[in-house]
């Protein structure tokens, strides 16, 4: 399976015995291998909301309304090529992706697309490799890969052309970034990432003013600052008898543009995870805690209108289990949590969310070697720093083909 595939869905196939195929469509072209992969999926969702209640950075939808929707789940449709050679002793590949849109968009518009991937790297199994160019960033990337809706659908709401997925109910969005990264060697299973990749701005669902603003570090917007940010990661990978296991750490930091330069503020995060397999079960627990940082995309709502940083918080459990059918059946809980910074309180912004949190319940059946059908259950519950609740309650049926 080539390198977008192993960042992009190869954890999450992996982690639920899924059939994909170990490699895309192999074209030998001269000094270069070349590799056409991706996949594509659709899902059909039915989402209801129940609650009239403000939460500006909340998750689940208000209004006592039921909305049915077709498009992709949290994984977008991908269309990668990449390459790859030995040349003057070193393992040197290339990789562009892009993401074609699976929802209807506007009227006369076919739909949103995305060009999430783009970068180069060279090095050799002695010293490691170096990544140069825009791929999934570095920080929170694991939550991610080992979270079970990302052959799904989970919360139903997304941006452009992909859902939440359990994004702001359990952790925070890893979002795709320029970048120059180093990867150590595998030292007997340990193994580390370091980078330096462009930074975001700090944006709020709610400016000084108490007007609701959309911008957020999803739709690619925002990139940019005086200084790049910092991230970080170590994993140690291990296997014994019939059991196998993955225990990391991850953190970022970054000097935040956007809010009051008197205060100097930077931003910085760190988390916890582990993964074990045994006896035909999938567990993971994951943890992560900041300040600045948010709670759904990097630095959403992390200041407040003067430009003090609020704490943030959260994590994810996921029991998966594999039936003799080969379907596995899950189930997840996670929830995400924001503070109100030291000036706030809740009669000035009562109306901020307070905490993101999502039941999730799915079956993923291998139906082919390359296809995947899937059906999910998610409750959403997003409250507000005055005790307001809104509930979502979301199923999706549909399927994903990997080639």
């Amino acid at each position: 399976m080539n390198k977008n595939i192993k960042l992009a869905v190869a954890g999450a196939v992996l982690a639920l015995s899924a059939s994909a195929a170990n490699a895309g469509i192999i074209i030998p072209a001269g000094e270069w291998t070349v590799d056409l992969s991706g996949n594509v999926n659709s899902f059909m969702s039915n989402v209801t909301g129940n609650g009239n209640a403000t939460v500006n950075g909340g998750i689940a939808t208000s209004g006592h309304r039921s909305v049915n929707s077709q498009g992709t789940g949290l994984l977008p449709n991908f269309l990668s090529l990449s390459g790859s050679t030995r040349q003057n002793d070193l393992d040197v590949t290339w990789l562009i992706s892009i993401q074609p849109g699976g929802d209807t968009g506007k009227a006369f518009n076919n739909g949103s697309q995305n060009n999430r991937q783009a970068f180069v790297t060279f090095g050799d199994k002695s010293w490691g490799s170096v990544k140069l160019g825009k791929d999934l960033g570095v920080f929170a990337s694991d939550a991610i890969l080992n979270d079970m809706t990302l052959l799904g659908v989970g919360a139903g709401a997304g941006n452009g052309n992909a859902t939440y997925g359990r994004i702001g109910t359990g952790f925070i969005y890893a979002d795709w970034k320029s970048q120059i990264a180093y990867t150590t060697p595998n030292f007997s299973g340990f193994q580390a990432t370091v980078a330096v990749s462009n930074a975001f701005s700090a944006k709020s669902t709610m400016d000084s003013t108490g007007t609701t603003t959309s911008t957020k570090s999803f739709y690619g917007t925002n990139r940019g600052g005086a200084a790049p940010a910092y991230e970080g990661k170590a994993s140690y990978s291990f296997a014994a008898n019939d059991v196998n296991g993955k225990i990391w750490v991850s953190g970022i930091a970054q000097r935040v543009d956007g809010v009051n330069a008197e205060l100097d503020p930077v931003a910085y995060a760190g988390d916890i995870g582990a993964n074990l397999k045994v006896a035909g079960f999938d567990i993971t627990g994951y943890y992560y805690g900041g300040t600045g940082i948010g709670s759904t995309g990097q630095f959403l709502d992390g200041y407040s209108a003067v430009g003090e940083a609020r704490d943030s918080d959260g994590g994810y459990v996921q029991v998966k289990y594999t039936l003799p059918t080969k379907t596995v059946a899950g189930i997840s809980w996670g929830q995400s949590n924001l503070d109100l910074a030291a000036s706030e309180t809740v009669s000035s912004n009562g109306t901020l969310l307070k905490s993101n949190e999502m039941w999730t319940a799915g079956l993923y059946h291998p139906l082919t070697k390359h296809l995947n059908l899937v059906g999910e259950y998610s409750n959403i519950r997003s409250e507000n720093h005055a005790g307001a609740q809104n509930n979502t309650n979301s199923v999706s049926l549909g399927g994903i083909l990997f080639f």
